[in-house]
């Protein structure tokens, strides 16, 4: 079987979602995600994921690298350390971390996760 390069766009309409209820912090933020490549196994994702203003609790399972293309972000932890983004910046989310995402900015992203056997 032959691996060929996968260019990560934002093909099609992508796929809407909203926070769920019981997470929401502040706002109601419209997001929108294109998958470009998802692995046989089901554990690495790549693709963009844009978001309006907003903010919501927030609890990773997953690691996620971050690129911002657009748009300006927040993350605070639940200790309480403040880490802000810009566009080119580039952040890893940890498995494990919890505390809140807040869209300042409406913002657009490229994301590769990995979601560990559970």
């Amino acid at each position: 079987m032959s691996a060929e390069i996968i260019p990560v766009t934002m093909v099609g309409d992508g796929e809407d979602s909203r926070p769920a209820a019981d997470r929401l912090v502040a706002g109601d933020p419209e997001q929108r995600a294109w998958n470009a490549f998802t692995d046989a196994t089901g554990q690495f994702h790549a693709g963009h994921w844009s978001s309006t203003r907003g903010v919501w609790r927030v609890r990773y399972t997953e690691s996620e690298l971050c690129v911002l293309l657009r748009g300006r972000v927040e993350l605070v932890s639940e200790s309480g350390a403040r880490a802000t983004f810009g566009p080119g910046d580039a952040f890893v989310v940890p498995a494990g971390y919890t505390g809140t995402w807040a869209v300042r900015e409406d913002c657009t992203k490229i994301y590769a996760i990995f979601v560990p056997h559970t």
